[in-house]
């Protein structure tokens, strides 16, 4: 292997989709604002080896809002894997329903060259805090000792505060349970999540944490209270390296206007 071979990652979250075609959270249409997500990445990341998408999926867990994506998506992952993850919004039975028994969908690992891509469950249904109950725990314990040569771990929440403070009292509540196993491994490179709607990325140690940016609205980078920006939607790519190096940033949708409804306390 060198460091020339690649493989293409996209990662999509936080799409919020209704029942209804047309439903809007904080007075934004998020079938719309979701469709000009993908219409960019099928200019720029058509091509991706695997698409991401990172939970909270629906907003109301309806049937029909997951039949809409998996519709929606269809055209831009031409017949590429879809990775589905749970969120707090999210429903296992329709979301399940929606994709079938065969689909991959959290928890399951992925195999991309010489990564191996592993998607937990931390949300919790009809709660918006995240939580790993302890088959999650062992799913990833029994993963890791399998995996390959380098690692990807993605959950829905944030396993690590960002620094707003009404985002931090939803981060994954047993998250020191979380590092004591990712810990145990050296070949993790990167934790990947959705949820906070916005990016921010550090590093722990030799892994790097990335969030991004949701395919509807964005909240407000180090806000108290729960507030909302106008920046436009967007989405994350990657590009995992077979030496283990990894590469990321962040797309946006351009001239994209949004006037967000202030008014709204919260989502």
């Amino acid at each position: 292997m060198t460091r020339a071979q690649s493989w293409h990652l996209v990662q999509i979250t936080d799409t919020h989709l209704f029942a209804e075609p047309g439903g809007k959270l904080l007075g934004l249409d998020t079938d719309l604002s979701l469709q000009r997500v993908l219409d960019h990445i099928r200019q720029r990341d058509a091509a991706a080896d695997l698409f991401l998408a990172t939970g909270d999926i629906a907003q109301d867990g309806s049937l029909a809002a997951y039949q809409r994506f998996h519709a929606m998506l269809a055209p831009v992952t031409q017949q590429r894997p879809c990775l589905w993850m749970h969120g707090n919004h999210d429903l296992q039975q329709p979301l399940r329903a929606a994709v079938g028994q065969t689909a991959l969908v959290s928890p399951c690992v992925y195999q991309l060259g010489t990564w191996t891509i592993i998607l937990l469950n931390s949300a919790v249904e009809h709660q918006v805090h995240g939580l790993f109950v302890p088959a999650q725990l062992q799913f990833l314990e029994q993963a890791l000792a399998a995996a390959g040569e380098h690692v990807l771990v993605a959950l829905h929440h944030h396993p690590v505060a960002v620094g707003s403070r009404w985002l931090d009292q939803q981060v994954v509540e047993n998250a020191a349970a979380f590092w004591r196993v990712i810990d145990t491994c050296r070949r993790v490179r990167a934790v990947l999540f959705g949820h906070v709607h916005q990016v921010f990325e550090t590093q722990r140690g030799a892994v790097r944490l990335l969030s991004t940016p949701s395919t509807c609205v964005q909240f407000a980078v180090g806000s108290d209270a729960f507030a909302v920006s106008a920046e436009a939607p967007g989405y994350r790519w990657l590009r995992l390296f077979a030496d283990g190096e990894l590469t990321s940033g962040v797309e946006r949708v351009a001239a994209f206007r949004f006037a967000p409804d202030f008014s709204v306390r919260g989502y």
